[in-house]
């Protein structure tokens, strides 16, 4: 949304000059009056059992909005949808509200609210721990949605169908040989006064679908020519994130052809209208419905002709490898059933819908279905921090993620990599600093330090959940924008882990970002 100012400027000029007219702005410039990630506040009181299971939360989230209001709305309505995180908390009261500041406008940015909420009930997880002497990933163990019913309820009203967190947990615990790493840590911290290492495993999930209903919709256009090829249009936008070579995909599954006979176009809505943002981890789900509804609109056309060419029952006849195949396998070029479809004037192309069902919500009463399906996953997390400077490095990371049946395996693995480290940086080195102005003062390379290749963890373990077709979406995937991005609140609870390790009272405020003088603050 923010871009929108600067092309009102650019289209100002061209229509005062009648010429075309771009702007590029300078880095700090960009940085200086762009939003960012909303920075929250949470005062909160929790009520927890001697066996360290929750009670009930009363949470106040404050967001710091900016100047303007932007998308802090929703933002910070994503945070109260997921300050459960994975745990099932009996009686709740979550609120929120935006704070006006002088700031520039914050707005969104990659989990919108997500990440900000599950913080917070990890930063409570954690307290709790500490306060009953009990291992933490045994209080998040213990406190996970599970079975039916009320236990497996979020606070806004939606059961949780296919949770998957329980199996995730237990196969990452025992893939990561997390006890034994446990004894190792611990071992490694009598012995070394200077350094110490810190382990922690946490919990993600994330709910999939646009919050405001009627964003949860696609539509595609999908042209076959007489050659045999086919031209394949969607509403989604590709950003560098592998979205056109997921819809290849989806395209060549249903047509049964190779990616060479298939050409994605560039996303324009003189071909697809109204499209949606290509946001909330939904791209590959919405767009990748619609380019296949309208495959099969395309096949369900053919079916017949090729039945009476193959001489076969409809039900016989496939479209497999640029061949369609009927019974006693007998098979045709798929060139040659598009040439007689032209010639038999059956239209050739179509336009497909889609729009995420049963999707419900009453803001009256804070109940309902705003989510389609959850993506589930964990990571374990191991840190090494130096007493004398304050800095960390993580040293090992594993990772299991829940992506359904994947729509392409290295994309997914991609998105998970990437979105941990980004998530790795805004917990422990982004720091936005400003002045009493409200300008900000961390605006370039050398004041604000994103990850660099540098700081991935050398042991990065990354695992696709198997065995975990998730019904009702495209070829029974799951979006994988988003969620990883949570899962780097293992580093941060690993870093938890270790400033305890150097002593004294555990029970300690950590900040965040952890940078090295927030550590240094801890230990002194």
């Amino acid at each position: 949304t923010q871009g929108n100012a600067w092309a009102a400027i650019c289209a100002l000029g061209a229509l005062a000059t009648g010429r075309c007219v771009g702007l590029q702005l300078d880095r700090d410039i960009d940085m200086e009056s762009t939003g960012k990630r909303h920075p929250f506040l949470a005062k909160y009181k929790v009520g927890y059992h001697p066996d360290g299971r929750l009670h009930a939360a009363d949470v106040q989230l404050y967001s710091d909005g900016g100047w303007s209001l932007d998308l802090s709305l929703p933002v910070n309505d994503r945070a109260l949808f997921h300050l459960d995180n994975c745990y099932y908390i009996p009686h709740v009261r979550f609120r929120g509200q935006v704070a006006k500041t002088h700031v520039t406008s914050h707005t969104a940015f990659r989990g919108f609210g997500g990440p900000q909420g599950m913080l917070v009930i990890e930063e409570i997880i954690a307290r709790i721990a500490i306060k009953l002497t009990l291992p933490p990933e045994d209080v998040r163990q213990l406190n996970f949605y599970h079975g039916s019913g009320e236990t497996n309820t979020t606070h806004y009203g939606e059961e949780i169908e296919g949770n998957r967190i329980a199996r995730i947990w237990g196969e990452l615990l025992a893939s990561s040989e997390f006890k034994i790493r446990r004894a190792a840590v611990d071992r490694w911290n009598a012995e070394q006064p200077n350094t110490k290492r810190g382990l922690a495993i946490t919990p993600v999930k994330f709910g999939i679908s646009f919050t405001l209903k009627h964003y949860n919709q696609a539509g595609a256009l999908v042209l076959l020519y007489a050659d045999g090829s086919a031209q394949v249009n969607h509403g989604g936008t590709e950003m560098g994130q592998g979205l056109h070579t997921k819809i290849l995909g989806v395209a060549m599954r249903e047509l049964g052809l190779p990616a060479d006979r298939i050409r994605l176009m560039n996303t324009r809505t003189d071909k697809v209208p109204n499209t949606s943002a290509t946001a909330a981890s939904s791209g590959s789900d919405l767009n990748g419905m619609a380019v296949a509804d309208a495959c099969r609109q395309l096949r369900d056309r053919l079916v017949p002709l090729a039945a009476e060419i193959l001489n076969c029952a409809e039900t016989d006849v496939r479209f497999e490898d640029g061949q369609v195949h009927g019974s006693m396998g007998i098979s045709i070029p798929f060139e040659t059933l598009t040439n007689l479809a032209y010639t038999r004037r059956l239209q050739l192309s179509a336009a497909g819908f889609y729009a995420t069902p049963d999707l419900e919500w009453d803001w009256a009463v804070g109940k309902g279905k705003p989510f389609h399906y959850y993506a589930f996953g964990a990571a374990v997390s191991e840190v090494e921090i130096d007493g004398f400077t304050g800095m960390h490095h993580v040293r090992r990371v594993d990772i299991l993620h829940d992506v359904g049946d994947s729509l392409n395996p290295a994309i997914d693995r991609g998105q998970i990599e990437g979105g941990f480290v980004q998530g790795m940086g805004w917990l422990t080195s982004e720091e936005l600093k400003w002045d009493s102005t409200g300008k900000l003062l961390t605006h370039s390379a050398s004041t604000y330090a994103i990850p660099a290749f540098s700081d991935c963890p050398p042991d990065f373990r990354v695992a696709l959940l198997a065995e975990a077709t998730q019904p009702n979406t495209i070829h029974g995937s799951k979006a994988v924008g988003e969620p990883p991005l949570m899962l780097a609140i293992s580093v941060r609870e690993a870093i938890r882990d270790a400033l305890a390790a150097f002593g004294g009272n555990p029970d300690f405020l950590l900040p965040s970002p952890c940078t090295a003088e927030a550590v240094k603050s801890v230990t002194g």
